[in-house]
């Protein structure tokens, strides 16, 4: 069971702690409960009651209206809302609450209902990109545990896999080799970067969650890949970051390397001549465009 303080509650919902405290006051909204110290906490129930609130409140149903309704018809009116309206933000509270109370029927509904009505890339960039924020937030203030994190993280990858399984490679195009590092396992981000180079045309070389660096110079020998793509998540200290970097801009010369992920974006490198930062996914398209406009240049 995950705690939150008031101000994690108005982070993650939008709603001002100021007015959390008047609907908590007026109408009997929430029960805090409290520390051995008399400090006070709110838990996974509050936090799910409270994007429900926040939901139908933007929806234009009155606070005094939706504090007499039971959990069930709270429930049926979040699920009605977020089938029929599109509102980016509500489909992320949507999946938040599913993703608190492990509902994978949940969490798949919203995902497909978004993919079929925005498409597989405007649902990643507008619904899923923006959701991972959220839980990254979340996890920076230790309010979900791993199993949420496992859970979330599974189903979006089986939505990526299916999706990237539709294409099927023709020749021509460029070669993309992506992979992660020794130890990183946070794939989303690089299964859609292949997702987007699959659909363009171009060859996919796919090695996955922490690769070894042997493999890595194995499989670059035997197909000679024009790019290479990593990201890197996880903490890793500033010196043994600036070594990995330039041994891959050493190893692989003849390649242009493409990096992203937090632990490269927060620190200022200076980057060999064949090595690049991608800071925002959205940015792999330009990156494609003028790949597209240079492969009969090969």
């Amino acid at each position: 069971m995950s705690t939150y303080s008031i101000k994690d509650l108005e982070h993650l919902s939008g709603i001002k702690a100021h007015t959390l405290r008047i609907w908590e006051q007026r109408y009997d909204l929430m029960h805090p409960k409290r520390t051995n110290t008399n400090i006070r906490y709110y838990d996974d129930e509050d936090l799910k009651l409270i994007l429900n609130v926040a939901l139908l409140n933007h929806h234009g149903v009155k606070i005094s209206k939706i504090a007499q309704m039971s959990p069930e018809e709270r429930k049926n009116q979040v699920v009605e809302i977020t089938s029929n309206v599109l509102a980016h933000e509500d489909q992320i509270y949507a999946l938040t609450v599913s993703m608190i109370e492990i509902d994978e029927e949940g969490f798949d509904r919203v995902l497909t209902a978004n993919i079929d009505k925005l498409g597989f890339e405007d649902t990643m960039t507008k619904v899923v990109y923006p959701f991972m924020v959220k839980i990254g937030i979340l996890w920076q203030i230790g309010a979900i545990n791993p199993a949420q994190e496992h859970f979330m993280s599974n189903l979006i990858r089986q939505k990526l896999i299916v999706a990237i399984d539709e294409f099927v490679y023709h020749g021509g195009g460029r070669k993309f080799m992506l992979f992660l590092p020794e130890g990183e396992l946070h794939e989303i981000s690089l299964l859609y970067a292949a997702y987007l180079i699959k659909k363009r045309g171009h060859k996919v070389i796919y090695l996955g969650q922490s690769t070894p660096s042997k493999d890595l110079e194995a499989v670059y020998q035997y197909h000679h890949p024009d790019f290479l793509i990593t990201v890197i998540t996880s903490s890793i200290e500033p010196k043994a970051l600036k070594e990995y970097i330039f041994d891959l801009g050493n190893k692989f010369k003849k390649s242009e390397i493409i990096l992203s992920g937090f632990q490269v974006l927060r620190q200022k490198i200076k980057l060999p001549p064949n090595v690049q930062l991608m800071k925002e996914m959205n940015e792999i398209y330009a990156f494609l465009e003028s790949s597209n406009h240079i492969v009969g240049e090969k």
